[in-house]
């Protein structure tokens, strides 16, 4: 008996260090500099929402949509900006992991009973989402962010139609409209420290929400005419209900700390020794000769001027190609000489941009320099400021001021009812333009030019709100796709010779997901341009201008 109880005690002292080893294993595989996600504050993931949602933005509208909307154009690894060639294969995966991530923010929110918290998670939900479909079209939306729940719904989401998935934002954008009504003071939480975009006042964010409510309606409004048209009015109808963006010092806008790569703006040159990403991009001509055309400063803000103009002087001897007085002169037997027409090159002594989709953009009027990301002293680079990782015009532009009174004046020019005149809102939206890029006192002069007054036509409208989307170029190829505006020219090597109107889907959700995929794709209009690619196709019409003979 004493063997036994020995042996038993001996049992249960290793039993006992067991249970007690398990309990600290438990406790050492606890991280502790980790946030819990059954307790976590949601501010702790809606700082990374807030920033990953703007660098979005920014990456479409300073990135490849620049190519494609004609702003910019590259002259180093030129294909997917210059050429649209996406190699059929356009990724949503970023754009789902901000998704999954504000989807928690929304969840803890509502466990906590925080108000705000859910009301600025549904504005960024529907912003997304909106974007997801006027890239791709049809898109998982009712079934997706549910992959928790591991059922063959959630794991393999249903595509759904691209006017429902409009229809859904807009009611969403709705819901956040009434949970962000409260002034700031009457809410049991803040997410001041975490808000990048208007430090935790929930007043803008509801201006935001409903400037949202007007890009989408006005989106819809060649297909759902009466739909966009009566929301619109019933917003301006009442402004107390529905306030929106008028000005610009309540533009939805984020800017860049600069203390690392991610967190700085893109293709800066603080964090990039080699330059490259800043140099390779160039204005495009087809808005350097817009905004010349015009007179317009805002050049002088976003171009620089080139370096050394090219003059051909039939003057000079023969041969003649040198630098005098920081001008390149040249005689014309050295273009014949090189097989250059003297159309083919620029000899504007102030701003010359790259055309679009050329071959070899980086030899482009007689560059010096035939490597990509060329150092071409005969374009125009962007300016100086886009070198910086940060500074005050260097911003991700989610909303502003003048494309609320770009469509305000497209909506008054339809005959609808917005408390307004298409001229004033047309006014509104260039005068906003120019205080955002800090050339207020040179509006006046500009909107007197016999070329910028208003002419009454949505066109004028449309250009003019093109040359404002300057770094976020996706909303001018939106509108672009719906107006036909500006009539833009693909280029001579683009792979199809007219713009693209949508994002492919990518190769691993038709790979993964195949039934919902195709069945998404079957609801595109093929067109002659979309032909060499089927059904998945950047020139396949998604439901938004199908019918519409938009844009081409």
């Amino acid at each position: 008996m004493k063997g036994y109880k020995l042996v038993t005690l001996m049992l249960g002292a290793v039993i006992l260090t067991l249970v007690s080893c398990q309990e600290d294993l438990m406790q050492m595989n606890e991280n502790p500099n980790g946030a819990n996600p059954a307790t976590a504050n949601p501010n702790l993931v809606l700082s990374t929402v807030l920033t990953e949602a703007g660098k979005t933005v920014v990456n479409l509208g300073y990135g490849d949509i620049a190519g494609v909307m004609q702003h910019t154009q590259k002259d180093g690894w030129a294909g997917g900006h210059n050429l649209y060639d996406w190699n059929r294969n356009n990724s949503w995966a970023g754009y789902y992991g901000i998704l999954r991530n504000n989807q928690y923010v929304y969840e803890r929110a509502v466990e906590l009973d925080q108000e705000l918290q859910q009301g600025v998670s549904l504005v960024i939900k529907s912003m997304m989402f909106g974007l997801i479909t006027d890239l791709w079209g049809d898109a998982p939306y009712s079934m997706a962010l549910k992959g928790a729940e591991a059922s063959p719904e959630a794991t393999f989401p249903v595509f759904d139609t691209q006017e429902n998935i409009y229809r859904g934002v807009l009611d969403e954008l709705e819901q956040a409209n009434q949970l962000l009504s409260k002034p700031r003071a009457e809410y049991n939480s803040t997410i001041q420290g975490a808000d990048v975009f208007y430090n935790g006042d929930p007043a803008k964010w509801r201006k935001l929400a409903n400037s949202l409510k007007v890009r989408y309606l006005m989106r819809v409004s060649d297909k759902l005419p009466d739909f966009a048209k009566q929301g619109i009015e019933a917003i301006i109808a009442n402004p107390n209900q529905y306030p929106i963006i008028t000005a610009p010092a309540d533009d939805a806008s984020m800017g860049f700390a600069g203390i690392s790569n991610e967190s700085s703006w893109p293709a800066n040159t603080r964090f990039d020794a080699s330059q490259s990403n800043y140099r390779r991009i160039k204005m495009c001509e087809t808005l350097v000769e817009a905004l010349r055309e015009r007179s317009d400063p805002r050049i002088t803000v976003w171009a620089n001027r080139v370096q050394v103009p090219l003059v051909v002087d039939e003057s000079l001897p023969a041969g003649t190609d040198r630098i005098e007085n920081n001008r390149r002169l040249l005689s014309p037997d050295v273009l014949v000489e090189r097989g250059i027409d003297i159309n083919d090159i620029s000899q504007n002594p102030d701003y010359v941009g790259i055309p679009p989709a050329i071959p070899g953009p980086q030899v482009y009027n007689m560059s010096p320099d035939a490597n990509q990301a060329a150092f071409n002293p005969h374009v125009s680079w962007v300016n100086d400021i886009y070198r910086e990782a940060s500074g005050p015009l260097l911003r991700s532009r989610i909303f502003s001021a003048s494309e609320m009174n770009f469509i305000l004046a497209e909506a008054a020019l339809k005959g609808w009812s917005v408390g307004n005149t298409a001229e004033n809102y047309y006014n509104a939206a260039i005068q906003s333009s120019f205080t955002t890029w800090g050339l207020s006192n040179q509006f006046a002069g500009y909107i007197a030019q016999e070329n910028v007054k208003f002419d009454g036509t949505v066109k004028q409208i449309i250009e003019q709100k093109w040359i404002a989307s300057w770094t976020a170029a996706a909303e001018a190829w939106f509108d672009y796709r719906r107006t036909g505006y500006p009539e833009l020219q693909a280029g001579p090597f683009a792979i199809r010779n007219v713009l693209p109107v949508r994002f492919y889907y990518m190769i691993d959700e038709r790979n993964l997901n195949a039934a919902n995929t195709e069945a998404a794709m079957s609801r595109l209009q093929q067109t002659n341009f979309s032909e060499v690619d089927g059904e998945n196709s950047a020139w396949s019409k998604p439901w938004l201008v199908q019918g519409t003979n938009k844009p081409w």
